[in-house]
């Protein structure tokens, strides 16, 4: 059996399949061929990553929080969901691969997502496990711009190209199913059919401005920490020359060069030759408004993102009253949906081919930044369970643990339980 008829016995389709009305159209052009990225991941990489602080401890607070998160297994049986504490599926999350741990793996898979606006994963090494059923062993997270989605005739992908240097690789996905070795997780992108939206596209304007700035500081620090200005020579003598001969153009040039320029001689004195004057062409970093200007992009960048720019020291309006509610914020509004999507992408693609009912889902009872709405939740069932609204059982239900024998009772207004049927 092929690779292809493999993967395609894994992820078998449903008896019945409901295909998109729409679909075959956006393959109507260019069927079979590569669908390549809108903008190039390198760039995003490059210059809203590792030249940007801003974007770059953005991008490492979301991805770090959400690598922090422990992961939980369920399997469904009838109307209960039951936990469980070993499985192979936990085993492969706790080391996808030999280089990496789950951390790293989910750092990986969620820091693509958050520069390309999409993630590719690959699952490889497939071994038979002791219920006869194939097992996925080892999952791999691949560069965004290496990868390509084919289109197909129905309008889901038909495969994945992986190219890296001469070589190309290729992997086949069910065009009706959509199943496939390979795994994409994608942003919302209101104009592309096959990729996602790059927050750092959304946010290049303001990466760019934060990035001159940077640039412009620099500048002005190798140049002695002034603006740029001019030399004026003024004949000091009726008859003398009106400019400078070509020689002592250059010797005043070099000795400018030599004992003004760079950071090593700053505030050093200029000393002016007869007839020579300096006048100042450039703006003053407070006509340019320079560390507004900066701090206005920066928060863009950190909107982007979805950070409370307090979390990464950016001056300004803070939205939030202290530390505490934005770190709050920030899980609650980016790390968690974050780790959701994740979630929900990896039940659907991965999890049903270790077994039926199995789910995953993640433990946010581990993070420490959520203890006050943790706390919040306990009052409010306490109450409920005091005023009984809800039992002992059901409100253990919804925190996650296991019934009571006696935890089936309504408690009175007064405190006191009703007396068991």
């Amino acid at each position: 059996m092929g690779l292809g008829a493999a993967w395609r016995a894994l992820w078998r389709p449903r008896a019945e399949v409901k295909a998109s009305a729409a679909g075959p159209l956006l393959a109507l052009q260019m069927a079979g061929q590569p669908a390549l990225m809108p903008r190039r991941f390198d760039s995003f990489a490059r210059e809203g990553f590792q030249k940007n602080v801003v974007a770059f401890r953005a991008v490492t607070e979301v991805t770090r929080a959400a690598a922090s998160v422990p992961w939980r297994l369920f399997r469904r049986d009838g109307d209960a969901r039951l936990e469980l504490a070993a499985h192979p599926l936990l085993d492969l999350l706790a080391r996808p691969n030999p280089t990496m741990a789950q951390s790293e793996f989910v750092e990986a898979a969620t820091g693509f997502l958050l520069i390309a606006g999409n993630s590719f994963v690959e699952a490889v090494a497939l071994e038979t496990g002791s219920d006869g059923g194939q097992r996925v062993r080892e999952l791999w997270p691949l560069r965004p711009d290496r990868m390509a989605v084919i289109k197909s005739k129905t309008g889901l992908p038909g495969g994945y190209e992986y190219r890296l240097g001469g070589q190309v690789r290729r992997w086949p996905a069910d065009p009706v199913s959509g199943a496939s070795p390979i795994l994409h997780i994608k942003t919302f992108h209101p104009l592309d059919d096959w990729y996602g939206l790059s927050p750092i596209e959304a946010a290049a304007y303001g990466i760019d401005q934060h990035n001159e700035a940077g640039k412009w500081n620099t500048a002005l620090l190798q140049n002695s920490g002034r603006p740029s200005g001019a030399l004026v020579y003024s004949p000091s003598q009726e008859g003398a020359a009106d400019s400078l001969s070509d020689e002592q153009f250059a010797r005043l040039e070099a000795q400018f060069e030599a004992r003004v320029k760079g950071a090593a001689n700053a505030g050093r004195p200029l000393i002016l030759e007869g007839g020579l004057s300096w006048q100042e062409m450039g703006l003053s970093p407070r006509d340019m408004d320079f560390l507004r200007t900066k701090n206005s992009a920066a928060r863009d960048i950190a909107l982007a993102f979805g950070v409370p720019p307090q979390l990464l020291g950016i001056p300004g309006d803070n939205t939030y009253s202290n530390y505490q509610e934005a770190r709050l914020a920030l899980w609650e509004e980016t790390v968690i949906p974050l780790l959701r999507h994740l979630r929900d992408e990896l039940n659907g693609w991965l999890a049903p081919l270790f077994g039926a009912g199995l789910a995953l889902d993640i433990d946010l009872d581990e993070v420490p930044a959520l203890t006050l709405r943790r706390e919040a939740r306990w009052e409010m069932l306490v109450r409920a369970v005091e005023s009984g609204v809800l039992t002992r059982n059901e409100a253990r239900e919804s925190l996650g643990y296991g019934p009571l024998p006696d935890g089936d009772g309504i408690e009175a207004e007064d405190g006191a339980e009703d007396e068991e049927a």
